[in-house]
């Protein structure tokens, strides 16, 4: 990966944009239509947003008023969790292409895969919601389908009834937070892995062997982390609402981590503390 524009294929043969521009926790109005305005101005051209974050409305705005073609972004969002099942499904992509004031999503995702709200039947609401998907695929209104924060059992029982893989699963991954089985088992399904929180929620700065690293290159911690992603061969999304840190974050592509500092980040296990099991949240 050399630049903003270099690509991952996804196994439809879609290019996504290998650095996505994150919005999580990026609150609706000036702020978030400020932010991806500017990341898109910077260069980025993958946006991720979702029905949960609340913000769909300020990325449609800041997408129009860029002045970049909308075939030149790539833009995810994802299903709610109240929304799984068939018919919520269809609804709420409408929602979402309404909040965006979209014609069409590059690539949509269920959010997790296992909500409170269907916590008897999630297998049954996740294949509805699958359905939905598949069906929206093939009219063309999404360029692309996944999922966020799936483990190899939810994808063995979305797949009982999937007649598409998952192009792409959306999970945590960020030093010392590699879930390695789960990355194990979408590489050999050839399902992209995009990598959010890539900075730990902040936490990784206070890591000393990061702090040590980033001296040793000349490079910030959070750039160390975004480029340690690529190396690992995931996708990371960084999130920022700061202009300096946007366009730092950027600035990952003249320079490389040797294998053996890759490993060493890897292998701070527990640093950022640890992904949350998707069959214990409570939303």
């Amino acid at each position: 990966m050399n630049s903003l524009k270099d690509c991952y294929q996804l196994t439809n043969g879609v290019q996504i944009p290998c650095i996505g521009f994150g919005t999580w926790q990026t609150p609706n109005g000036e702020t978030a239509v400020t932010a991806v305005q500017e990341a898109i101005r910077l260069g980025y051209r993958h946006i991720d947003t979702a029905s949960g974050y609340g913000n769909e409305e300020s990325v449609g705005i800041a997408v129009k008023q860029s002045g970049i073609p909308r075939e030149e972004l790539f833009i995810t969002s994802k299903l709610h969790n109240p929304d799984h099942g068939y018919e919520n499904t269809m609804k709420a992509f409408e929602q979402t292409l309404k909040n965006l004031d979209m014609d069409y999503l590059d690539l949509y995702l269920i959010h997790w895969p296992n909500p409170i709200k269907y916590r008897d039947s999630w297998q049954e609401a996740n294949a509805g919601s699958w359905k939905a998907f598949e069906e929206l695929y093939a009219a063309g209104r999404i360029r692309s389908i996944g999922i966020s924060n799936f483990h190899p059992r939810h994808i063995d029982e979305l797949m009982k009834t999937a007649t598409i893989t998952p192009m792409v699963n959306q999970i945590r991954l960020c030093p010392g937070d590699t879930q390695d089985e789960v990355v194990d088992y979408c590489k050999a399904r050839n399902i992209v892995l995009e990598a959010y929180s890539p900075l730990g929620t902040g936490s990784v700065f206070d890591v000393q062997e990061m702090q040590d690293i980033a001296q040793k290159y000349g490079k910030t911690i959070a750039q160390i982390c975004i480029r340690w992603s690529l190396q690992m061969g995931f996708l990371p999304l960084p999130k920022s609402v700061t202009e300096s840190r946007i366009k730092e974050n950027a600035e990952v592509f003249d320079f490389e981590l040797s294998a053996q500092d890759v490993q060493i980040i890897a292998d701070l296990k527990g640093c950022c503390g640890y992904s949350l099991n998707p069959d214990l949240a409570t939303f």
